[in-house]
């Protein structure tokens, strides 16, 4: 993957919702256009965080899976 993050959450073992919780958290500090990388587990947390950001206006760029992990990437959007 070679696209820049300006900022990481590492979320692997937080369980749902305070995944999206927090990503939504760290996504409100941050600029608009820049990109958030966010480590999640699989099953419930890479299902349900990528749609929820998304459902809050924001652009998921990218998800890659890493053993049994998975980097996803956020891009932030105005929020009006």
């Amino acid at each position: 993957m070679t696209q820049q993050s300006d900022a990481e959450l590492d979320l692997r073992g937080v369980i749902c919702p305070y995944n999206f919780v927090k990503t939504k958290l760290k996504l409100e500090t941050m600029r608009e256009g820049q990109v958030l990388s966010v480590l999640l587990d699989d099953g419930d947390p890479i299902r349900n965080v990528p749609r929820s950001v998304e459902n809050e206006g924001h652009t998921v760029l990218a998800q890659e899976r890493i053993d049994q992990t998975y980097r996803v990437l956020i891009r932030r959007e105005d929020s009006d």
